[in-house]
């Protein structure tokens, strides 16, 4: 993808966004924390939507095509549909990448694992979240996996809401960086 696709890409997807971007005057809106917040980022409407997926498949594929990973994925339920469309498109480009979810809730048969998917010992991965806030659940994420022996080499989340997320998982060693901000769908 050159600069131009790139550009006109985010714009694209930007729009998207936007239109799942709720904002109230009182802070109604309940977070996954519990929290209380003045505005809601629903990418699932735009994750699960067949142009949405696609686009945020496209961008994160471009941001790790440099990278030497073996599989993608995060916390269910934000991260399933970006790992998938990821997984989807790099088959297409003929350099496939495996997704993988991480279960709230270790399951109560069989293995009883966290992780759904082809992950274990060595395994090179970027950990997805549509949202990112405080960082916790992502934290909680890349623990699951380094329990698995994964190696975590990049956290990409789609939003980043501002509230000290970003700076908690580098503050813990890891590389994060998302697509957009709150700032950038503020604007406009």
């Amino acid at each position: 993808m050159n600069d131009r696709e790139r550009a006109a890409l985010r714009q694209q997807l930007l729009k998207k966004l936007r239109d799942s971007f709720v904002y109230s005057a009182e802070p109604t809106f309940v977070l996954s924390s519990g929290r209380k917040s003045h505005f809601y980022i629903d990418c699932k409407k735009v994750t699960l939507d067949a142009e949405g997926a696609t686009w945020v498949g496209l961008m994160i594929l471009d941001r790790i095509a440099d990278l030497e990973i073996d599989a993608i994925g995060g916390m269910t339920l934000g991260a399933d549909p970006i790992a998938t469309a990821v997984a989807v498109l790099s088959y297409e480009s003929g350099a496939p990448i495996s997704a993988f979810i991480i279960r709230k809730e270790s399951k109560g048969y069989g293995t009883q694992g966290f992780i759904e998917g082809r992950v274990g010992r060595e395994t090179k991965v970027v950990v997805v979240d549509d949202v990112l806030t405080s960082g916790r659940a992502t934290e909680r994420t890349i623990r699951i996996l380094q329990e698995a022996g994964c190696d975590v080499v990049k956290v990409i989340a789609l939003v980043d809401r501002k509230e000290g997320g970003r700076e908690h998982l580098e503050r813990l060693g890891f590389e994060v960086e998302a697509l957009y901000t709150v700032e950038d769908l503020l604007k406009g």
